[in-house]
């Protein structure tokens, strides 16, 4: 597929593949034991994955015309039931909700791709290509970081970060005004990531961008790596050697613009 949702849900899909190949090779030690995200195990992370590709498929039925949408209560519904189950039931499950998921989403027509909108938690409903998008945002992070439990030198696959910089530099660019606390750096910066076309702007608000704007600094590192700097993935322990920024902020000052979620 080469339209940019094509793209994306077949980034979606190679996601998928690899959480369903890393799944059974899990101990229930690991299952309980610490993910990437500093908050949560890995059955914990993978439960949001498994219940958030539940309620989002959901939604995506009701606006396709396939389902009536959800009635009250039903994310919290969900929730309870996926933190009701047992570690092992969590994992299991998360695999086969994403893959359910992933499924719908492929089997959209490519000549409907730049015609569908699909209401998200957004006031209007998104392009398609921006609704896969932010399906990617989740599991491309959250695939890291069960990954990241089990070894801490584990990056985002390079295609999905190259899909999550496309999309934060167009249809999804509004999560960085979520994710994003420019006030923190405590100065404007224009910060460059080397060997792309992509600087990260930090302003009133912050947001990516391949306008060729004056940098004030350098990110050297792999794309991946800002990626996960902005998703808040990015700490000390998960940080390459290699990576380093020069310029009129420091790699700890971005670390509190990005905090992550």
């Amino acid at each position: 597929m080469t339209t940019l949702a094509g793209r994306t849900i077949a980034a979606l899909r190679s996601e998928h593949d690899t959480l369903a190949s890393t799944v059974p090779t899990l101990t229930a030690e690991q299952l309980t034991g610490p993910s990437g995200a500093s908050e949560w195990t890995i059955a914990d992370t993978l439960s949001h994955v498994g219940s958030g590709a539940e309620i989002t498929l959901a939604g995506f039925r009701s606006a396709t015309g396939d389902a009536e949408a959800p009635g009250d209560g039903f994310n919290q519904g969900v929730w309870d039931r996926w933190n009701a189950a047992s570690p092992q039931e969590q994992a299991s499950g998360s695999v086969e909700s994403d893959e359910k998921l992933v499924s719908a989403l492929e089997s959209v027509p490519e000549d409907q791709h730049d015609v569908l909108k699909v209401k998200s938690f957004m006031p209007d409903p998104l392009p398609y290509a921006s609704y896969a998008a932010l399906r990617l945002s989740e599991v491309a992070n959250h695939s890291w970081d069960v990954r990241a439990g089990i070894d801490p030198k584990a990056a985002v696959a390079d295609e999905s970060a190259q899909l999550l910089a496309e999309n934060l530099t167009g249809g999804i660019g509004f999560l960085l005004g979520f994710v994003g606390k420019p006030a923190e750096a405590g100065v404007d910066a224009v910060v460059e990531i080397s060997g792309t076309p992509y600087r990260i702007v930090l302003a009133d608000k912050a947001l990516l961008t391949t306008e060729p704007v004056p940098a004030t600094a350098t990110f050297n590192g792999p794309l991946e790596a800002a990626i996960r700097l902005i998703y808040g993935r990015l700490r000390p322990e998960h940080t390459p050697a290699d990576v380093e920024v020069t310029g009129n902020v420091t790699l700890d000052q971005l670390r509190t613009v990005f905090p992550g979620f």
